[in-house]
């Protein structure tokens, strides 16, 4: 046994995050933690990190009880925590950030940089990957980001090692290789703590599963004992239904919204596709195949070197984002943390920021009671969990982030909404409902658009996908042509 939690409890004020939770990992153990957003996952794991002190509760590492005082303490320990989002230091090569912690520790006056290159490569190469580890990790890939996150947790010799979401930015083959290195770790004796919301990669990957809900574990046992519908019911506590919408019986044949030969100065290269009345298009590749690239230059978040796009057969002015927004065309990130919130502001200042003009008064300043109306009535919509739409935006949980992230493209009352990746690092609860407002949205009369690295969300949401490969659209399926398999061969050029 590697490490066990009795019983405990943690509160911020009158809110129980955590409620006499038992947890135990064994060492060879993938262990998957699951729950909807705000359940407690995110409490515990700091619990376990020393980021937070339980208020109750006791820990044992490898039988010993400790008291683990801080990040510092728990890397000494032997654990080492791997948040969904990115942590590196960009401006620092991969060696260095692999060694940060030993860096900052050390005492000495020079550290020897290239003795930091070798021992950095020998760690890459247990996770059977080439990266060079002299460059700086800002000009890494995501995926290749996440494999360096990894590499400092094995730098400090860890024996626990918790990898939250790690798979939200990799496409299916990175994750696929990624699992095989956490099997290899976990026959050399490391336990591994697996958070994630994806049902398939729990089911393939982990042994063990504990299931989280409002702060109290709900259900402790071996994955093969169990169904993704048992625990997706004990995640949300009811059953779900449908997990997708119905999709949509009548399509229309004029489009909605044309995009014409579209190209950038780099990576778009004439793009044409249509998004038809009634329908939501699906926008699959890749990662790095050009999708968010091609949604950002026809929203004009970067310029198009040539091209047009058109609402309803007239030709619209995109050549700015402010443009774009001013004819009804709004984009919604896939990077939630830097684009999507302003983290700092009331819930009702984000949801307003976008459209302030729908909530002035005549002396151009901003009506509190509108805006907080606004919010609610937006925040209703979207099934919004806060105390007050007064909270700050930085208090909710990662899913009801991005449903205030959602509620701002929504307070602009777009025609067209491009979503990237919408239920990335989101509960199947919230999954859900996003799913219910996008399929709304489209009974609305607006035209949608979802990215996504979900392929099963692909399949499951959309009436008709595209699929990108190279900056441009290699072909097109319809639903009932539309599997992992076709999705796939397109997006490699097999098709």
């Amino acid at each position: 046994m590697l490490l066990e939690l009795r019983g405990v409890k943690k509160s911020f004020g009158a809110t129980n995050a955590l409620i006499g939770v038992d947890f135990s990992l064994q060492a060879g153990q993938i262990h998957a933690v699951c729950g909807e957003n705000g359940a407690g996952k995110s409490t515990l794991m700091k619990v376990i990190d020393g980021i937070l002190q339980p208020d109750v509760g006791q820990i044992f590492i490898e039988g010993t009880q400790v008291l683990i005082r801080d990040p510092g303490h728990a890397a000494r320990l032997g654990i080492s925590l791997v948040h969904q989002e990115i942590s590196l230091c960009g401006s620092a090569s991969v060696a260095e950030n692999i060694f940060m912690y030993e860096i900052n520790q050390s005492k000495r006056l020079l550290m020897d940089y290239q003795e930091l290159q070798v021992r950095a490569k020998k760690i890459i190469n247990t996770l059977d990957k080439e990266i060079d580890t002299s460059i700086n990790v800002e000009n890494l890939t995501l995926s290749n980001q996440q494999l360096v996150e990894i590499a400092k947790a094995l730098a400090l010799d860890c024996k626990i090692l918790i990898l939250d979401e790690p798979t939200t930015s990799l496409t299916e083959v990175e994750s696929k290789s990624l699992f095989k290195i956490l099997r290899s770790l976990a026959k050399g004796g490391i336990g591994i703590v697996y958070i994630s919301h994806r049902m398939a990669e729990i089911f393939d990957n982990c042994s063990h599963i504990t299931v989280l809900r409002d702060g109290a574990s709900v259900f402790n046992g071996l994955v093969k004992d169990t169904t993704p519908d048992e625990i997706i019911s004990k995640m949300v506590g009811r059953e779900l239904g449908k997990y997708y919408p119905e999709k949509s019986k009548t399509i229309g044949t004029d489009p909605l919204f044309e995009v014409i030969n579209v190209s950038d100065a780099s990576r778009v290269n004439s793009v044409s596709f249509q998004i038809l009345p009634g329908e939501i298009l699906g926008i699959a590749g890749l990662v790095g195949a050009g999708r968010s690239e091609i949604a950002k230059t026809i929203c004009g978040l970067t310029p198009k070197t040539s091209g047009s796009v058109k609402i309803n057969g007239e030709p619209v002015n995109a050549s700015s984002y402010r443009a774009a927004l001013a004819e009804g065309i709004a984009y919604l990130s896939e990077d939630r943390k830097s684009e999507g919130v302003f983290l700092d502001l009331s819930i009702q200042s984000n949801i307003s920021s976008m459209a302030l003009i729908a909530v002035q008064t005549t002396m151009m300043t901003v009506d509190a009671e509108k805006e907080k109306v606004q919010a609610e009535e937006l925040g209703l919509r979207l099934k919004l969990k806060a105390s007050s739409v007064a909270a700050n935006t930085s208090s909710l949980s990662g899913g009801n982030q991005q449903k205030v992230a959602i509620a701002k493209l929504l307070a602009t009352r777009p025609r067209i909404i491009f979503m990237d990746e919408p239920t990335r690092g989101v509960d199947v609860g919230a999954k859900a409902e996003i799913h219910q407002v996008l399929r709304q949205l489209c009974n609305e009369g607006v035209g949608v658009a979802v990215i996504s690295s979900e392929l099963p969300e692909i399949i499951g949401l959309c009436d008709r996908t595209i699929v990108i490969r190279n900056g441009t659209v290699v072909g097109q399926l319809s639903a009932h042509e539309t599997t992992e398999e076709s999705i796939l061969r397109m997006a490699s050029g097999m098709a």
